[in-house]
């Protein structure tokens, strides 16, 4: 079996609901982050993507319904002005599916159908439009409701059981109590979400994995707020329960955001195609499930695939990157796991940076390959959930790791 390694990763920066991207059309920051990363790769020129320097194109997406114009993948490679000789697949695991894409290509490079691949993934979440069911015969007198297709469920299969459809935010609500995650801790792990990513920004590590989309002024994550506090965050009213005995907060979730990311994945030998070193080897994989209202405890399991997968245990692991859909969950999470929250999320998560929900596998494995990188430590875990009850897994090493 061949190795894969990641070679290198863009993204934008990740926008607000209704802010600095909602303008930008999700084919039009695919494609942008698709050009990026091809024009930072020195051995990708005109001639060789010409004869086949780019084995596929493979991005995520958990929408579809609107812009993104079914294939997403297709699109952004035609927009970005690649050849029309490669082809382009999206694939769909919602909040997992560019980290998802990842895994793919490197399955297919392990089997030797691939050497260069370029995945990502992308979702606007400002964008995304509402939908009408189509009625079960013509000249239908009666009303009819819009579904928004932003985030959650819709046209619900009746046969679904009620406590399986809950909200994400009511999940998160029932998960907390069943491993009993205080208010307190979740106000203070995104407290420490924003402080750290801001500190992350200053101090330029997110510098070489962003680029600015074109007609925009956005230059760092919008939804950082250096100035949130435990104090503050304490303030909020909880949002899906309105009994006293909500702990879900805006300020304890991930916010709804609008972004693309894009990675190369490939074989040993696509070093002399790229011009490029790999910044790690993907050594493990990992993907479980389990109820679908408690989504957010999967990635427990899919870890600890990856890692026997890998061969190694959490003892090995020094950095991890988790996606921070909600704060009780990432905290379940640690727990779990038994690690230090310090190795988590060094340079902040989701609550602070966004989670643009296709593109927030791209965004863990970029920052944890640069962490791993920087701090010169061998291993580390990026792992994520994804609504109906389902979590993803990677284990990187990097290459020069001690």
């Amino acid at each position: 079996m061949e190795q894969a390694y990641l070679y290198d990763a863009v993204r934008t920066p990740f926008g607000k609901f209704g802010g600095s991207l909602a303008g930008t059309r999700p084919d039009d920051l695919a494609a942008h982050v698709v050009r990026s990363i091809v024009d930072r790769a020195p051995g990708l020129t005109p001639e060789v993507l010409n004869n086949n320097g780019i084995d596929e194109v493979i991005f995520g997406n958990a929408n579809g319904a609107g812009e993104e114009n079914r294939n997403v993948a297709r699109m952004a490679t035609l927009l970005a002005g690649l050849p029309t000789s490669i082809p382009g697949a999206t694939v769909n695991r919602l909040c997992g599916s560019s980290l998802d894409a990842a895994m793919f290509a490197s399955k297919n490079v392990a089997v030797g159908e691939a050497d260069v691949v370029v995945v990502g993934g992308v979702e606007s979440m400002s964008r995304a439009p509402w939908v009408l069911p189509k009625t079960e015969r013509p000249y239908h007198a009666g009303d009819l409701t819009l579904s928004s297709t932003t985030l959650g469920w819709r046209l619900v299969n009746p046969l679904m059981p009620k406590e399986w459809t809950v909200s994400l935010g009511e999940a998160t609500e029932q998960l907390r109590e069943k491993y009993g995650i205080t208010r307190e801790r979740q106000d203070e792990f995104s407290a420490r979400s924003h402080r750290l990513a801001q500190q992350a920004w200053d101090a330029g590590h997110y510098d070489n994995q962003v680029s600015v989309v074109p007609d925009t002024k956005l230059e760092r994550d919008e939804g950082i707020r250096a100035t949130s506090t435990v104090e503050v965050l304490a303030g909020l009213k909880t949002v899906f329960r309105k009994d006293g005995t909500g702990t879900v907060t805006a300020g304890n979730a991930s916010p709804l955001s609008d972004g693309a990311s894009a990675a190369i994945v490939g074989s040993e030998r696509a070093a002399s195609t790229l011009g490029l070193q790999p910044l790690a080897r993907i050594a493990g994989r990992g993907a479980a499930a389990n109820e679908p209202q408690f989504f957010g405890f999967a990635p427990v399991e899919a870890a600890n695939q990856a890692l026997k997968r890998a061969g190694i245990s959490w003892d090995d692991v020094a950095a991890v990157e988790l996606n921070e859909a909600f704060a009780a969950q990432s905290l379940a999470c640690v727990d779990a796991w038994g690690i230090d929250l310090d190795i988590v999320n060094g340079w902040g998560g989701a609550v602070a940076l966004g989670h643009p929900l296709g593109a927030s596998g791209i965004r863990l494995l970029s920052t944890l390959a640069r962490r791993l990188e920087t701090s010169g430590d061998r291993w580390g875990v990026a792992a994520i959930c994804i609504g109906v009850g389902q979590g993803l897994a990677v284990v990187l090493e990097n290459p020069n790791g001690k």
